[in-house]
């Protein structure tokens, strides 16, 4: 453990002192780092440094660069730095990592994760830009904009997760990337809403795999939460037809005031007074400025 810090303390060093720093090979250590420092990873297969990486990359004047090789250029490096913790990954770790995600992950997401284009991950390496565009050169100023998250948000629920996966803390770490798409771009707001997918359905896991006396509060739970995601995008008639299926008066104690929340907001949304005011002596004052924040993401 302190050979670890003892690293990653240096890494920080260099990376302080340095305008050119060299991209990082170790991906603990570049997740460690990029825990300390609240950013996202931007990773890369080592196959991808065997030839000249071009991308393109916007300047101050407003003109966009053609850049030959992305590990090379001096102008890029520093900027890359500046957003995220860049790491290159050696390719024996493929194997091993395909395996914990084969069965559990999209077509798509195992597209993203098998090709050489870069790939933004979180500090326990799920991918978020896994709808990024790869018909023409990546655009590292565009990938800056959309991708380079403070992470501070989520700081606690991620370090949870890190320490003890179990069921609440994939749940609350779920959650609690639903709760930061609101205040992100809508434009990748449906990549965090898939991020939060893959601890959630880690939270389901969990479920089956240490069946407890109040499994079905969790599951309950669980659904609850996906249910969550329709008031983010913009569906509240959609969140009402999945409670409606669940029925109220099926709904746990302990995920009452769960339920209420979805009723409330939902109803909010599509203005509808009289059927709103029920639900909302259930809720608390932290309910309903969140319900609030729902609303106007959907007014």
């Amino acid at each position: 453990m302190k050979n670890v810090l003892l690293k990653l303390l240096f890494v920080i060093f260099t990376v302080s002192m340095s305008h050119a720093q060299p991209w990082m090979t170790n991906l603990e250590i570049a997740q460690s780092l990029a825990k300390v420092q609240n950013k996202m990873v931007l990773m890369v297969w080592e196959e991808a440094t065997t030839y000249p990486y071009q991308v393109l990359v916007e300047l101050d004047d407003g003109r966009t660069a053609f850049v030959q090789n992305m590990f090379e250029d001096e102008t890029v490096s520093p900027l890359i730095w500046k957003h995220f913790v860049p790491v290159i990954v050696n390719e024996n770790r493929y194997a091993d990592w395909y395996g914990e995600i084969k069965d559990r992950r999209s077509q798509k997401y195992i597209d993203k994760f098998n090709d050489d284009s870069i790939k933004i991950m979180d500090i326990h390496g799920n991918i978020l830009n896994v709808s990024s565009d790869l018909d023409s050169y990546q655009n590292i100023s565009t990938i800056i904009r959309d991708y380079a998250l403070n992470t501070e948000f989520i700081s606690h629920e991620l370090k949870g997760y890190q320490i003890n996966p179990d069921f609440y803390s994939a749940y609350y770490l779920a959650s609690k990337y639903l709760d930061f798409s609101m205040y992100l771009k809508e434009d990748i707001r449906e990549e965090i809403i898939d991020l939060s997918n893959i601890y959630l359905e880690d939270a389901a896991r969990f479920i089956e795999a240490n069946p407890e006396e109040d499994q079905l509060t969790l599951t309950q739970r669980v659904a609850l939460l996906k249910i969550q995601e329709y008031l983010i995008t913009k569906r509240p008639k959609k969140v009402l037809r999945q409670l409606k299926r669940m029925d109220a008066n099926n709904v746990e104690p302990n995920n009452q005031t769960f339920a209420a929340f979805l009723y409330y907001t939902a109803y909010q949304i599509l203005k509808d007074e009289t059927d709103a005011a029920p639900w909302k002596s259930k809720l608390s004052s932290v309910d309903l400025k969140k319900a609030q924040m729902l609303i106007n993401l959907n007014s």
